[in-house]
C-alpha cells in the first residue's frame, strides 16, 4: 500500500540547506529527485511543473520562502520579495496564496533576533504534516462512500471514475481523490479505477496510472473523453476528482474537462463527489465561475507529446507549425453538479450552507 514513508518534498537528510522533489515531469518513465537549493529554484518548479496539485504547491512555496530566509542572514525582506514572486507563478490553485500568506505572518511576527530561518523551517514541516493527516481524513470519509457502494452492489467491483492527478504525488502523501480508494483497496475491497489521460499534460496516464500501479490497486487508463461513454453503459458507479480552488458556495475549479465529467454524471444519475483539504476553499470567493483566476498555459503543451521513442526520452510536434492554439488549465464547476464536497471533517453539500457546517469558524470570521 502507500508507503507511510513516502513524501513528495522533504529536506535532504544530511544537508538542511536542500529541499528535494520528485521531479515529475520525468514520470513515469524514470523516478529522478530534484533539488531545490534556492527560492528561485522552488519558484522554476511551480511555474514548470516539476511539482503540481494545490496542496503540494502550497508546501513547495512554503519551503522556497524558508530557503530565501536561510540564505538572507534571516532577513525578512528576503522572503517578501521571494513571497511575491512565488504568488504570480501559478494563479488558480489558492493552497498558493494560502501557504505563503501563512508563512509572511510568521515572519511579520517574528523579533529581530529570532532565527527566521529555524521558524520557517518548523512552519513548513508542519504544513506537509498537517497535509497528511488531512488527506488520511479525507480518506476515512470518503471511504464511507465506497463501503456504501459495495454493500449494495454485494462486494461487486466498485468503479471509480477519476480526472487529472488528485493522488499522493498532488499532495504530501495519500491524495484527495485516491486517498477513499487507497483506503479501500487497503481493506480488501474489489475496487477498480478508470483513469482519464487527463490532455494535454496527461497528469491521469502519466502520474495518477503510475500510482496506482505502484500501490496495486487496479485501473484502467482511458481517453478523456470516454467517461461518458462509460457512464452511459453502467460502468462508473461514482466520479471523484480533486479541486484547486472551491469558492464558499461549493463551485470547484480543477483540471480542464472536469466540468464535462460532472455533466455526464449527472445526466447519467451517477455521483460526482470532489475531494478537497480545507486549505483549498476560497472563503472570499462566491461565484467559481466569474471569479475564479484560470491559468491559461503554454502552447506548446497542447502541440507537443513527449514520451520514450526506443528507449530515449523524446519530444515531438503534432500540430501543423503555426495552428493557433488556446491552451486553458482549469474549468470551474458549479455547486449544481456537485453531489458533495468530501473534506477532513466529512462530507457536506456543495453549498455555503454545507460548508459553513463544517467550518463554523470560517464563516464566523
Amino acid at each position: 500500500m502507500v508507503d507511510e514513508d513516502f513524501r513528495t518534498i522533504w529536506l535532504k537528510p544530511d544537508d538542511p540547506a536542500i529541499v528535494q522533489i520528485i521531479d515529475q515531469r520525468r514520470l513515469p518513465h524514470e523516478y529522478d529527485v530534484r533539488e531545490i537549493r534556492t527560492w528561485q529554484d522552488g519558484l522554476a518548479a511551480i511555474r514548470d511543473m516539476a511539482v503540481r496539485g494545490a496542496p503540494l504547491i502550497g508546501a513547495t512555496a512554503a519551503w522556497s520562502l524558508y530557503l530565501a530566509a536561510l540564505h538572507d542572514g534571516d532577513s525578512g525582506e528576503s522572503v517578501r520579495h521571494a513571497a511575491r514572486e512565488l504568488l504570480e507563478s501559478r494563479p488558480t490553485a489558492v493552497n498558493l496564496r494560502w501557504a505563503v500568506d501563512r508563512i509572511l505572518q510568521l515572519a511579520d511576527s517574528a523579533a529581530v533576533d529570532d532565527d527566521l530561518a529555524g521558524l520557517i523551517r518548523a512552519d513548513a514541516e508542519a504544513i506537509c504534516n498537517e497535509d497528511i493527516e488531512i488527506c488520511l481524513g479525507i480518506g476515512r470519509h470518503g471511504l464511507s462512500l465506497l463501503d456504501e457502494i459495495s454493500h449494495r452492489k454485494g462486494g461487486a467491483t466498485v468503479n471509480v471514475l477519476t480526472h487529472c492527478n488528485a493522488g499522493a504525488l498532488a499532495t504530501i502523501n495519500w491524495g484527495t481523490a485516491t486517498a477513499p480508494v487507497y483506503l479501500a483497496h487497503q481493506a480488501g475491497m474489489d475496487i477498480h479505477v478508470w483513469v482519464d489521460e487527463t490532455r494535454p499534460r496527461n497528469q491521469g496516464s502519466q502520474l495518477t496510472a503510475w500510482e496506482l500501479a505502484r500501490n496495486g490497486v487496479p485501473h484502467t487508463l482511458i481517453v478523456d473523453n470516454a467517461g461518458g461513454h462509460l457512464m452511459q453503459h453502467g460502468q462508473v458507479d461514482i466520479v471523484i476528482t480533486g479541486t484547486d480552488r472551491t469558492t464558499r458556495r461549493g463551485d470547484v475549479a480543477n483540471k480542464i474537462g472536469t466540468y464535462l465529467k460532472a455533466l455526464a454524471a449527472f445526466d447519467n444519475g451517477i455521483p460526482f463527489y470532489v475531494a478537497l483539504p480545507s486549505t483549498t476553499i476560497d472563503w472570499s470567493m462566491a461565484d467559481g465561475v466569474a471569479e475564479i483566476p484560470i491559468e491559461q498555459r503554454d502552447s506548446r503543451e497542447v502541440t507537443h507529446l513527449s514520451g520514450v521513442l526506443n528507449g530515449i526520452a523524446a519530444t515531438f510536434r503534432t500540430t501543423a507549425p503555426q495552428t493557433p492554439v488556446n491552451n486553458i488549465a482549469f474549468d470551474v464547476t458549479p455547486a449544481r453538479l456537485v453531489t458533495g464536497l468530501i473534506t477532513e471533517r466529512g462530507i457536506c453539500s456543495a453549498s455555503e450552507e454545507g460548508l459553513a457546517g463544517l467550518f463554523p469558524e470560517r464563516t464566523a470570521a
